[in-house]
């Protein structure tokens, strides 16, 4: 069980704490120090390492979070309202991430290669947007993960 909670938290840690530190810190000093026209290529290669962590966290937190309530719980008619709001707002999550990568990450990738930096920086704005929205789901979820058993 421990083995369950301790990937599941790293996870959630990577992922929640990657889009904290993107939104909260990097994307401010990005627009204080790069010149538009630069964003799109610092950005790009930026979030390729970031990505390669939240497909792990995408794999590892449902694995683990399953583990979890089959294995001590006993299933989810057992779990708490705190478990099946986490789920849902995980799978939330999960679609928010695949539609940031398949749609306009992908197509931030093929600006760069076309050197449309207008159709770059409109990309970037697209996936600020909705990890906007993920960090906000993600904080709740963290917060529900943590006290929800308690409320």
């Amino acid at each position: 069980m421990s083995v369950w909670i301790a990937l599941h938290v790293l996870a959630a840690v990577v992922w929640v704490g990657g889009m904290f530190f993107a939104w909260q810190c990097m994307r401010p000093a990005v627009g204080e120090a790069v010149a538009p026209e630069q964003r799109p290529a610092l950005w790009y290669p930026t979030l390729s390492r970031f990505f390669r962590w939240v497909w792990a966290a995408v794999i590892i937190l449902p694995v683990s979070g399953y583990m979890m309530v089959f294995r001590h719980l006993g299933g989810m008619s057992q779990a708490g309202w705190h478990v099946h709001v986490m789920q849902a707002l995980g799978i939330v999550m999960i679609l928010l991430f695949l539609h940031v990568f398949f749609a306009p990450y992908r197509r931030l990738g093929r600006a760069l290669e076309s050197d449309d930096t207008q159709d770059g920086l409109h990309r970037i704005g697209q996936i600020r947007r909705f990890v906007g929205i993920n960090l906000l789901l993600g904080l709740v979820v963290v917060v529900i993960g943590a006290a929800g058993r308690y409320l």
